[in-house]
């Protein structure tokens, strides 16, 4: 697939492949042309941490680090950015040589190669992103970036506070502490609990072996938040695309 970004008629660019920032912010849906105008002259508008006010400015829209008001406009270009909800029974892989059903089985529709950042249990359902943007997805996936993800697991058992505690102090695992950002009981019910937690971390059944540490193993996993992506009312298997305000912050996030 070309890199090259498509372009309306009315944001054509010029011999260098540079246009107007006006017409870039508009493009992109931010406000009318006069009101984008507006923002630059206001200096809410910087192009590569630098505020621009000369409205004769010209960006090249599929490098430029743009932010308006202080959010992140995606650059203009073909990758794509999907969030999944992932079924439970489904192997975080493109492919599988044992002949599982797969992330690439349910996007076989979609004509591009797409790459999953991160992974999830085969027994684990919930929020998967997916990217034909490679670069982005190894850098998200990167644990230096720690990304914010929050779990609700079924339990075995009454999650009393003291277990809470435990888990906000941090626990050792074989290969290494885990550190619990915040931990809710959502629900209590006769010999089981649901519960909420975040974490920044994507080691290998991390929250299974996590809970399991303090005496409550899950019956029930599904990962709900991926930093500022949530399900929402998708279901499993379905997808959709991210909006512009998730890409900015997951792009600024990415570096």
């Amino acid at each position: 697939m070309s890199d090259e970004p498509s372009f309306n008629i009315d944001i054509e660019p010029d011999d260098e492949g540079l246009v107007r920032l006006q017409k870039l912010l508009a493009r992109h849906g931010v406000a009318s042309r006069r009101r984008c105008e507006e923002l630059m002259l206001a200096g809410e508008v910087t192009v590569d941490g630098e505020v621009v006010t000369r409205l004769g400015t010209k960006v090249d829209p599929r490098t430029a680090v743009v932010h308006v008001s202080g959010k992140r406009l995606p650059p203009l270009s073909e990758h794509v950015y999907l969030v999944l909800h992932k079924p439970v029974g489904v192997v975080s892989t493109m492919s599988d040589p044992q002949g599982r059903r797969t992330l690439g089985d349910l996007v076989a529709d979609r004509p591009e190669r797409l790459f999953h950042v991160g992974r999830l249990d085969t027994d684990t359902s919930g929020l998967i992103l997916l990217t034909n943007d490679g670069d982005f997805a190894q850098r998200m996936a990167h644990p230096s970036y720690e990304v914010e993800k929050t779990y609700v697991a079924e339990v075995e058992g009454t999650v009393y506070p003291n277990v809470k505690r435990r888990l906000l102090a941090g626990v050792e695992l074989e290969d290494g502490p885990v550190e619990v950002r915040r931990v809710k009981v959502r629900e209590g019910r006769p010999g089981s609990s649901i519960v909420e937690l975040v974490i920044h971390e994507g080691r290998n059944r991390i929250v299974r072996r996590l809970l399991e540490e303090v005496g409550h193993p899950v019956t029930q996993l599904a990962r709900t938040v991926f930093g500022p992506l949530h399900l929402g009312g998708l279901k499993p298997g379905q997808m959709r695309d991210l909006t512009p305000d998730e890409l900015g912050l997951l792009l600024d996030a990415a570096g």
